[in-house]
């Protein structure tokens, strides 16, 4: 299993390696998050040990028990998916960074927490860009007086936006889900005269796109951890990587859904 886990990584970063080339960025610009949600922390571990720090669950107890397994282990971890704001009090205590916020009330219980643990938080806000009604995230419209609100949460380190692209392999429709991200990015750097560098889009069906984008974090799973069992947990279409001489994506295995 380790030599797949290498190789799985070396291989997500070959494409994030082209991608931004063929986007005329710097592959440094792009963070690489695995996320290792439903995969067992000597995974992690191994991850871990070929060079990579910072972790991505979706489920706070999973993160927790994760965070507590590998504690003597210098690991972050950033949790991505929607929180409960009965929940916050757990995230303040051990996660570094928060990719999901949608919510006044989260983040005024989050600062709370953070506070009284005397810990910052680096915080992503996110947008539902594809407008699907399932999904958590504001509507790109509504994102500027909600942005507007968080300067008052001095615990909270507001760095950019997140978003989940539409479940499709329809790679315009996808796309235009980035070009949202980018106006909104654009509105708010305009806004406050710079900041907001972080644009947290990308997954392993889609990230190649999302590089040429303006992504500066993509959030990649199965492509390094391998496959789960949820067949909801996959992309449709047997689609992998994204050509960006072709405009197409070529492959034959199976992305996940959530990273």
């Amino acid at each position: 299993m380790s030599d797949t886990l290498a190789s799985n990584l070396t291989a997500v970063e070959e494409r994030i390696r082209v991608a931004a080339t063929a986007a005329g960025r710097d592959p440094s610009e792009i963070r690489l998050l695995p996320v290792s949600k439903t995969k067992p922390p000597a995974d992690v571990a191994r991850v871990h040990a070929l060079g990579y720090r910072r972790f991505g669950e979706n489920k706070v107890q999973e993160a927790m028990e994760k965070a507590e397994a590998l504690a003597d282990l210098d690991i972050e971890w950033a949790v991505i998916g929607h929180l409960q704001t009965n929940k916050a009090k757990y995230v303040a205590r051990f996660a570094t960074e928060f990719q999901a916020l949608d919510s006044l009330k989260v983040a005024r219980e989050l600062d709370k927490r953070l506070q009284a643990e005397g810990r910052r938080m680096e915080v992503l806000v996110q947008v539902n860009s594809s407008g699907e009604p399932q999904k958590f995230g504001l509507d790109p419209e509504a994102v500027a007086d909600f942005t507007a609100e968080l300067a008052a949460f001095d615990a909270l380190d507001v760095r950019g936006l997140m978003t989940l692209a539409i479940f499709s392999s329809d790679h315009v429709r996808v796309a235009e889900c980035f070009r949202s991200m980018q106006q909104v990015q654009r509105g708010l750097q305009d806004r406050d005269g710079g900041g907001w560098a972080e644009l947290s889009m990308g997954m392993s069906g889609d990230f190649e796109l999302a590089i040429e984008h303006g992504s500066t974090c993509v959030r990649v799973g199965q492509a390094i951890f391998g496959a789960r069992l949820d067949p909801n947990d996959y992309w449709p279409g047997a689609v992998t990587a994204w050509d960006p001489q072709q405009r197409d994506h070529v492959g034959v295995d199976l992305p996940e859904r959530g990273e």
